[in-house]
């Protein structure tokens, strides 16, 4: 495959300077690029095919290092690794001297916590938030935890001191219903009913279809009154923390916007 915009992509700025129709060609040559270079060394296939998008757009929209972006585990970082400066060197990956598996501090500047276990990410991120603001640093902290990872204890207290320190940071959860066993437990059902409650996904496709893109952008607040009428009150609001969602993590047109006015 001839790469129209993957190798010039050498560190996370060079992507601000495409379009989006742009980067969703950039997505499908990342694609590609794992398909074959992960076959070769071995390596988290699957659960980076699906954060493709979800890397772009936060790498798009946020500034790393300055904003950290803090992942869950390793499985999903693949993308992120490769638009700061790794590409290169994928033939090492997992290999005596080469590329780690996981994010590894040593590796770049952008990986601001080397994450292995599962679970830890929002303890991490709550604690850059609030090392910034002492500092007064302007910055955004975003952490990625996926359905299974949010399971863990440590992700219930880290919601926990959130709630209780009202820090500004962002936090995706990457909903793609992966983990190393089947997920069990009350938060996983609530995610379940969350992604497929026919009341809102239903009401969202059919207003898709009959209004017109222009009318649509001005009913944001109409949207989130009716998902609050339709959807239970979820953990994270309970907690303190407004939630927007559920959002397609393959689509682009839908993840920049909604990034960049959560960061604004």
């Amino acid at each position: 495959m001839k790469y129209r915009f993957l190798t010039e992509i050498n560190q996370p700025s060079d992507i601000k300077k495409l379009t989006i129709e742009q980067l969703k060609v950039l997505a499908e040559e990342i694609r590609y690029f794992l398909l074959h270079s992960v076959a070769k060394t071995g390596g988290h296939l699957s659960s980076n095919l699906g954060t493709v998008e979800l890397t772009l757009a936060l790498h798009y929209v946020f500034d790393s290092p300055n904003d950290p972006i803090v992942w869950d585990v390793g499985h999903q970082a693949y993308t992120h690794k490769i638009l700061t400066g790794r590409r290169d060197r994928f033939d090492t990956l997992r290999q005596a001297d080469g590329l780690s598996g996981f994010l590894k501090r040593s590796e770049s500047k952008h990986d601001v916590f080397g994450a292995g276990h599962a679970s830890t990410s929002l303890s991490a991120a709550v604690g850059f938030a609030y090392a910034n603001q002492r500092l007064g640093r302007e910055s955004t902290t975003v952490a990625v935890i996926g359905d299974g990872a949010l399971t863990g204890g440590m992700a219930y207290e880290a919601l926990n001191l959130i709630g209780d320190l009202g820090q500004r940071m962002l936090i995706v959860v990457n909903d793609n219903e992966m983990s190393i066993a089947k997920n069990v437990g009350a938060l996983n059902r609530s995610l379940t009913n969350l992604r497929t409650y026919r009341g809102y996904t239903g009401l969202k496709r059919n207003l898709k279809k009959i209004t017109s893109r222009g009318a649509l952008e001005h009913m944001a607040s109409f949207k989130t009154s009716i998902r609050h009428m339709v959807l239970p009150t979820s953990l994270f609001e309970s907690l303190g923390a407004r939630y927007y969602g559920p959002v397609d993590g393959h689509n682009l047109d839908e993840l920049i916007p909604l990034l960049r006015r959560l960061k604004a």
